[in-house]
């Protein structure tokens, strides 16, 4: 029998890390709890902002989230006003989740994705948006393919479709498939997402590979020199 594995979790201490960045073994069962419900809430409060992933960091007093999308001025909006609202509302579904207020405080940041087209979140988010639109699944999947495939540093790109596509009255799956998209290979930079689209005749269910390459030990550590420095700039 065949396993499916998502390919983030596959390469988690490979080429991955993790997205909740701490670790407690006191309360790591409550800081967990506290971590997964206020992601949930952050993407759901920030649909339609094109949000690709929301990175948390704990500190001995300080709870820092960091937002990563391709249209920051969105979130952040005229003047920070979008921002400062936003983490005042993140204050107050903190203090909800834990039930009492925190003993730290809460620092919320934007930063922006670079190459969004070489994405899966993005490009899944724009699938499913072209799907509700009622455009007509073959010509999503054709154009949004030629895109990504066209992007910088992408090698290869998946996107599978499953449900009631254009209203049939039996639900199938269609993908199409452009380069490789090797699974196996753990140094493979495969980026992966999920989404729905969601249909008066039903939800679609869209699924979205995209390969960049390999990354080696060398790139994997330029990389996390990047991210620390993008950091300091931010904070």
């Amino acid at each position: 029998m065949t396993h499916n594995v998502h390919p983030y979790s596959f390469r988690l201490g490979i080429i991955r890390d993790w997205k909740s960045r701490w670790f407690n073994t006191k309360e790591y069962k409550t800081l967990l709890r506290v971590d997964t419900l206020l992601r949930e809430w952050l993407f759901a409060r920030t649909k339609g902002m094109m949000v690709e992933g929301i990175v948390m960091e704990r500190g001995p007093r300080e709870f820092k989230i960091v937002i990563r999308s391709t249209r920051p001025g969105l979130i952040i909006g005229r003047g920070g006003e979008g921002i400062e609202k936003l983490k005042k509302d993140a204050e107050k579904k903190l203090e909800q989740i834990v039930g009492k207020k925190p003993n730290y405080a809460m620092r919320l940041t934007v930063e922006e994705v670079e190459n969004p087209e070489a994405n899966a979140t993005i490009v899944a988010q724009m699938v499913a948006q072209d799907l509700e639109r009622r455009l007509p699944f073959r010509r999503t999947l054709k154009t949004h393919i030629a895109k990504v495939f066209a992007a910088r540093g992408v090698e290869g790109v998946k996107i599978k479709l499953s449900g009631r596509l254009d209203g049939a009255e039996m639900g199938r799956v269609e993908w199409l498939k452009e380069g490789r998209i090797p699974l196996q290979t753990l140094r493979a930079d495969i980026d992966f997402a999920r989404e729905r689209a969601v249909l008066p005749y039903g939800t679609i269910g869209v699924k979205v590979w995209i390969y960049r390459g390999q990354i080696f030990e060398r790139d994997r550590k330029a990389a996390e020199e990047r991210a620390m420095q993008n950091a300091q700039k931010t904070s």
